[in-house]
């Protein structure tokens, strides 16, 4: 593969991850020496030379590398924040629908989900678009990652253990930067309350979302729910739907099962009895939920990865 791809904001946790994970690969990987990497001229002419860049950057230099572009034939796959609900971006979960595949594919500009919105909006949106959750349903979301979450830095104090714990709850003033992009792209009608926190193990999110039957249409029990993502994602190379039996049920979710790759797996629990329904996910939150989905959008655009792998 002949094209060159330049890595803006290499040393961070997510562009380190991302080198580790194009290392030998298909394209001409580029950065910048460690003297140029805050340089702006340097920066503006990797951008403009490159055919694609990947933004592995903090928000507001996301938006100012994106400034610097001028050649119109540069791509770019933005790993930030920044511009997920952004007009003229394309969101950059194939597994949103059966045409997201392809409008990664032929798309300019490319917003890398967020990680935690990643395993909800996988969970949620075939329920919305089925009908099965209704889209102002007053949903609560809980969610456990890795301490590598908080960015390099982060996680080299965790580690050093200048930053240690064992589990810490954030996000409690409740405007945690996710919740609009959950919102837009689960297909909800009311803001959900999104509750994270940082585990003390390196890697991995659980998330789960309670649902109680009564508050659901009258056809949306567990076995319905589950069935419907089973058909949603019945051809998705990278979303698994785990099985569903009442005779061996789910008990437990291990944050860290697909540490290292770009898989996610998705879950239905539920009690009859009471009518309660629980949805979880696990995914890596460097792999699925950050630097392996940017390389999933990557080999979309470069024609590598058929996006009709991704067709429901």
């Amino acid at each position: 593969m002949d094209l060159n791809i330049f890595i803006d904001g290499d040393q961070g946790t997510t562009g380190l991850d991302l080198q580790n994970r194009l290392r030998g690969g298909e394209f001409r990987i580029r950065t910048l020496p460690t003297n140029l990497r805050k340089d702006a001229a340097a920066r503006r002419v990797a951008l403009n030379e490159c055919d694609i860049a990947i933004l592995c950057l903090p928000d507001a230099a996301a938006r100012d590398a994106v400034a610097m572009i001028e050649n119109p034939s540069v791509r770019v796959i933005d790993a930030s924040s920044a511009h997920r609900t952004s007009p003229g971006w394309v969101y950059g979960l194939p597994e949103l629908d059966a045409r997201q595949g392809e409008r990664i594919a032929s798309a300019a500009r490319v917003t890398n989900p967020g990680c935690y919105p990643t395993a909800a909006v996988a969970l949620l949106r075939p329920l919305t678009d089925a009908g099965l959750l209704p889209a102002d349903y007053p949903l609560v979301i809980h969610a456990v990652s890795g301490y590598s979450g908080q960015g390099r830095a982060g996680a080299e104090a965790h580690e050093a253990g200048t930053g240690a714990h064992s589990l810490k709850v954030y996000g409690l003033a409740l405007e945690h930067k996710h919740v609009a992009e959950i919102e837009a792209y689960a297909g909800l009608a009311e803001r959900p309350i999104f509750v994270p926190a940082y585990g003390s193990y390196r890697q991995g999110i659980v998330l789960t979302i309670g649902l109680h039957e009564r508050m659901l249409p009258s056809d949306a029990s567990g076995m319905r729910i589950h069935e419907c993502l089973a058909q949603r994602y019945r051809d998705a190379a990278h979303v698994h739907v785990q099985p569903m039996s009442s005779a061996v049920p789910m008990t437990e979710l291990d944050p860290q099962v697909h540490n290292g790759s770009n898989d996610l797996s998705l879950a239905v629990a539920c009690n009859e009895r009471t009518g309660q329904i629980v949805l979880g996910a696990v995914l890596d939150n460097l792999g699925k939920g950050a630097a392996g989905a940017a390389v999933q959008n990557l080999r979309l655009m470069a024609a590598i990865e058929p996006a009709s792998e991704h067709r429901r």
